[in-house]
């Protein structure tokens, strides 16, 4: 049992269809989760960078109206191999910018005593630049997770890398609230009705057809809001 967040006050919040009798109020740590693509950084915004310089595919960020990059950008299947293996090279990671306001907001957030992990969809073997990217914006502190979101985790990593975890794993997990911006990740929170899913927005997203338990912010500021009410009830 979780034992974090009162759920009346998610269920008024993100106008859920969630009943729970309403007890007491009480003031204790949410277990948040932050997604680190397009929520914790602006990956995408880099990848229109990479896509550009390794095949010649113009394609402006606000145009990214897909997640599926291979579709975004026009790529074949031996483009996008090849476009996602330099993605998460150390190097070309530890360039991303963080997303305005993110890294301050979540310093915040875990000074006030809240519990964040970053739960990431990126393959396990990039949990070292993954891992250099957090020490480069002081955020070391964090759990860092690799789950297989979009079923596509491969091989066993080597090198002593963690292992994504699989969907039943995952599963197992509780979180009070989530950030996340890919549609795929976003169908695994909806039936979590106990957890309040903030949808930090996207291209790719605004046509995502959103759950009871969900809310969509454009910034970290609105993020830091959601929460606070969330806490305060």
């Amino acid at each position: 049992m979780q034992g974090n967040i009162n759920l009346t006050s998610a269920a008024f919040l993100f106008g859920s269809a969630v009943h729970v009798r309403q007890s007491f109020w009480y003031f204790m740590p949410m277990r948040i989760y932050v997604d680190f693509d397009d929520v914790l950084c602006e990956t995408a915004r880099h990848l229109t960078g990479l896509a550009r310089d390794m095949f010649g595919r113009r394609v402006a960020y606000e145009e990214i109206a897909v997640f599926d990059l291979r579709q975004a950008f026009a790529l074949s299947a031996s483009e996008i191999d090849d476009l996602m293996e330099h993605a998460h090279r150390t190097e070309f990671l530890a360039g991303i910018s963080p997303a305005p306001g993110g890294v301050e907001t979540v310093r915040a957030l875990a000074d006030r005593g809240h519990e964040l992990t970053v739960v990431t969809g990126r393959p396990a073997a990039s949990h070292d630049g993954s891992n250099a990217w957090l020490r480069k914006h002081g955020l070391e502190h964090l759990e860092l997770l690799h789950v297989d979101k979009y079923g596509r985790a491969g091989p066993e990593p080597r090198g002593g890398h963690p292992r994504a975890l699989d969907m039943e794993e995952f599963s197992t997990l509780c979180f009070d609230a989530a950030i996340e911006d890919a549609p795929a990740a976003l169908d695994l929170l909806a039936p979590r009705r106990e957890c309040a899913v903030i949808i930090y927005d996207r291209p790719w997203n605004r046509q995502y057809r959103t759950s009871g338990n969900m809310r969509r912010a454009e910034s970290w500021r609105e993020i830091n809001e959601m929460i606070g009410s969330l806490v305060m009830g």
